[in-house]
């Protein structure tokens, strides 16, 4: 499977992995401190200690693996179509919306950011000002006029 990124996705993967990286210290200083309590056993803080170290570090994985095999894809705004990146301006049952088209691991479509692979983000893609399409979502078929691609 290809991972896509937009440039402003993986600035905020960077991000994320240097704060995660810089908690390994504290969290290793928090297991020594758990085992000093006693009976490693029935020693519950040194146990939610682990599993935090073990989820941050399953985090840590998970980031640097979309980092070193995800391809960052500029939009191409030259075409005036939309693309991965592109920041579009919709009108949808009278109502404007606005949305980024993101890689799958960027998706967040309560702020706007939906997935090039989502149903509403495929068919978006290749599109440009003017256009209208419809597109089948959970809710049924909609018609969306797409007013402005950035």
């Amino acid at each position: 499977m290809n991972i896509y990124l937009t440039p402003d996705g993986k600035v905020k993967l960077e991000k994320e992995l240097k704060e995660l990286t810089a908690k390994r210290p504290l969290m290793a200083q928090r297991i020594e401190h758990a085992k000093e309590l006693g009976d490693l056993s029935e020693n519950a803080e040194y146990h939610d200690a682990k599993d935090e170290q073990g989820m941050l570090e399953s985090r840590i994985r998970e980031i640097q693996g979309t980092l070193i095999q995800g391809q960052v894809v500029k939009k191409n705004s030259a075409s005036g179509k939309i693309s991965l990146g592109s920041k579009i301006t919709v009108l949808v049952n009278g109502n404007q919306k606005s949305y980024e088209i993101v890689g799958v691991n960027e998706a967040a479509p309560l702020a706007g950011k939906i997935s090039s692979e989502s149903p509403l983000g495929k068919s978006f893609l290749g599109h440009k000002e003017g256009d209208e399409i419809t597109a089948a979502v959970p809710a049924g078929k909609i018609v969306y006029k797409i007013i402005k691609v950035e």
